[in-house]
């Protein structure tokens, strides 16, 4: 019988996760003005950090379930960037502080240098309606 690999783990969905959200910052890089569309994008990426830090919790709690506790602590330490983040910029969102979002992406960027982005794969019907999503899930 031949080894099993799986293709959809929590590495896969985080790579992913943070694609999208360098396309994101891409198109908001060349708004000149926050319109619906920026919010949506905006609202995008927040739904994508939560979803980076899911991916990071099960990594997570895999190793520790393996005894592997060193390695969970630096995996913990290097994506710690994340929540505070989503935190950040879902209540820069709710607040409606949208002069604050050019300083908030800025501080995102460093953590996605490794993502080259030279075409959007995206489509966007994935983040038409996310800022309505976010703001219902008050």
């Amino acid at each position: 019988m031949s080894r099993m690999i799986v293709t959809e783990g929590p590495g896969t969905v985080r790579n992913q996760l943070r694609r999208t959200i360098a396309e994101a910052l891409h198109c908001l890089g060349q708004k000149r003005q926050i319109d619906d569309e920026a919010k949506d994008l905006a609202a995008l990426i927040v739904f994508c950090l939560h979803g980076i830090a899911d991916t990071v919790d099960q990594t997570i709690a895999a190793w520790e379930k393996r005894d592997y506790y060193v390695k969970a602590e630096r995996f913990r330490q290097e994506w710690a960037w994340v929540e505070p983040a989503a935190e950040e910029l879902s209540a820069l969102i709710y607040k409606g502080q949208w002069e604050r979002l050019p300083a908030a992406m800025s501080r995102l960027a460093p953590h996605l240098a490794d993502v080259r982005v030279k075409q959007i794969t995206r489509k966007p019907s994935l983040w038409q309606g996310a800022y309505r999503r976010l703001m219902r899930r008050d």
